[in-house]
This record gives structure tokens, sequence and C-alpha cells, in this order.
């Protein structure tokens, strides 16, 4: 059990890092360090601040080494209690999350073998704390995890496969199974494994039109966060819904335009809702305002891509050459193609490059 002002700041906190608040966020958890010293959850909320922080540029390895250095400040927390008390609930979950997150972190900077020792050592915790108290939803949120991503990362990183080898076989329908109730019941978890069911639907499972219902669900919770309001544009994209890609990016545009932006609100979330602005406007014939989208969305890609074109660059570029075809500007079309050939292939930018360069984008 918990004490009110302690259940009060950790939700109020954990509100304010889903909305981007992270400032607010940091109070109300600084206040659980202070108030609840020996209690890992302070800690561990204030490390899913940088964790958010991370998501909004994963290109930034900046904040990687604080995080860590965060998530090991619990593991030491935790490890203090499970030392006298090995059963304690409240310990083994943070331990397990604190090791999940560590993992995450590693799998997306492609560590794949520290990631999978995170995970070695994270899935006996939350198995043990599942077995002590089976009707807890929010280890649900570790357990539903591994159940879907053990059956589907060998499938989508093949490299990963012989690490796995030692892991338990996964289950796709039943980790999505647990995550949803651990979405609808979860005390602490329940946003993060709506994100996950999200994440999953629109880059797994391909299931747009559940994706969105999860997005905009999380868009209308949390309205000041970017990644949410991104991915309910992202599903509109694939589910081929025009005016709504157009009202969901062109408010993005607006909010990345503001004089004081909201956090996320960036030169990231301004190139993507710049693209899809520009693609979808092109769909609807209005070729000369598409292009102005997709010349701004160039001048983002040249700032934000320090290390090489993106994929972004890449699609604006062709889009580009395809509007000078249709605009009769041959000689302009191929100047594009042949910047694009010159990229890195992302998808069948090089294939479609080549394939205007011979005959004319109609």
């Amino acid at each position: 059990m918990t004490a009110p002002d302690f259940d009060a700041h950790a939700r109020t906190g954990i509100d304010h890092v889903y909305n981007l608040e992270f400032s607010q966020a940091d109070s109300d958890f600084h206040y659980l360090t202070q108030t609840y010293p020996n209690h890992p959850a302070g800690y561990f909320f204030l490390a899913m601040v940088d964790w958010w922080k991370i998501l909004l540029d994963l290109d930034n390895t900046s904040l990687d080494d604080d995080f860590v250095d965060k998530l090991d400040v619990v593991i030491d927390k935790c490890d203090k209690i499970l030392d006298k008390k090995p059963d304690d609930i409240t310990a083994l979950f943070f331990k397990g999350g604190a090791l999940g997150f560590r993992g995450r972190l590693r799998a997306n900077r492609g560590n794949w073998i520290r990631a999978a020792n995170d995970g070695r050592l994270a899935l006996p915790i939350v198995h043990r704390a599942y077995n002590i108290a089976p009707d807890n939803y929010d280890i649900l949120l570790g357990i539903g995890i591994y159940n879907y991503y053990a059956a589907v990362i060998p499938e989508e990183y093949p490299i990963v496969k012989p690490l796995m080898l030692v892991f338990p076989s996964g289950d796709k329908k039943k980790g999505i199974e647990q995550l949803t109730e651990a979405s609808q019941h979860a005390k602490y978890a329940a946003v993060e494994a709506s994100y996950f069911l999200m994440q999953l639907y629109y880059m797994f499972e391909h299931r747009y039109d559940r994706a969105l219902t999860i997005a905009q669900r999380l868009f209308a919770g949390f309205p000041k966060n970017v990644l949410f309001q991104r991915y309910v544009g992202r599903c509109y994209v694939n589910l081929n819904n025009a005016d709504s890609v157009l009202a969901t990016f062109q408010n993005i545009l607006s909010r990345c335009n503001a004089a004081h932006p909201l956090n996320g609100y960036d030169r990231s979330a301004r190139r993507e809702a710049l693209y899809y602005l520009g693609a979808f406007t092109m769909i609807k014939g209005k070729y000369d305002e598409a292009l102005h989208y997709f010349y701004d969305s160039d001048k983002e890609c040249r700032i934000l891509d320090t290390t090489g074109a993106s994929g972004f660059m890449a699609m604006t570029n062709l889009k580009i050459g395809m509007i000078y075809d249709l605009q009769n500007k041959r000689t302009y079309a191929v100047q594009q193609y042949r910047k694009v050939l010159e990229m890195d292939n992302f998808g069948t930018t090089h294939e479609q490059a080549g394939q205007y360069l011979r005959i004319p984008y109609k």
C-alpha cells in the first residue's frame, strides 16, 4: 500500500510525462524521491522523463547515459529491498521495468547482444512478480511485451534469431491480449501498454484502423503529445484518408510554427508534416501548392540530415521530380531523379527514380 500523496504525485507526474510537460513531471517525481527515498518509483519515473525526451528525437543520443544511470539507481534501490524481502512485488516490478527499458534503448541503438542480456535478466523477474501477483495488471505490460516481441523480433530482424534461442518462445496473440488488459486496467502502465499496442498494430500487424483508434484515444487524453498526434496522421496516411491527413498535419505544422511551440513540435515534426501535406496536396492535383510544401520539407532535411540523406529527403526529391514531369518540366524532373539516385535507397526510391528517368512520370 502507498500513501495518498504518493499516488497523487505519481499519477499527476505520469500524466505530465505523456503530455510532454517535463518540468512539471520532474517536480512531482522529485517530490517522491525526497519524501520516499527508499521507494524505487520516483527514480523510475524520473528515468521515464528522459525516455520520452529520447523518443521525441531518437537520432539524438545525448541523453542515453543519463537515462541508463537513472535506471541503474532504480535497480540498486530494488536490490536493497529484494535482499531483505525477495518477493517484494513493488521491487520486482520496478527492477524488471528498469531492465526492460534499458533493453529497449539498447535495441533502438542496434546493440542487440546487450539488449538480449537485459531481456535475459528481466524475464525471470517479471515472471516471478506475475506468479506472486497474477491479478496485477501493471505486471502484464512486461509479460505482454515479451510474448509479442519474442515472436515478432526474430521474424523482423533475422540477425537477432540466434540470440533468441535461449529464450522461451513468444505468442503474438497472447501478447496482444495481455497488453490490451494492461491498457484497460493497469494502475501505472495503462498508457504505456496502449502505446505499445498502437505501435505493434501500426508497425507489425498493419492494422491501421486499430492503431488509429488507440492513437486517437491517446491524443484525446494527452493533447500536447506530438508523437500521439503524428501517429494519428500516419494512420490516416496508410488508410488513404486524404482530408484527415491534411487536417491532422496542418494542425501539427501550425503548432510547430507557433511563437512558443510545445515540447516535441520541432523541426522533425515540422518536416514530417510538410512532407505529408505535400504528398496529399499532390494527390488532389494542387501541384504548385504541393511544391511549396516539398521545398520546405527539403530545407528541413538539409538541416536535420547531418549524417546523410534520410528517407524523407529521398522521397521529397522524388515527389518534386514527379510534379515537374506532370508540369512538363522534364529537364528539372531529370535533375531531381538523379539527385535521388545519389542518395541511399529507401524502399523503392532508386527503382522509381530510375524508372522515371527512362519514362516521364504520368
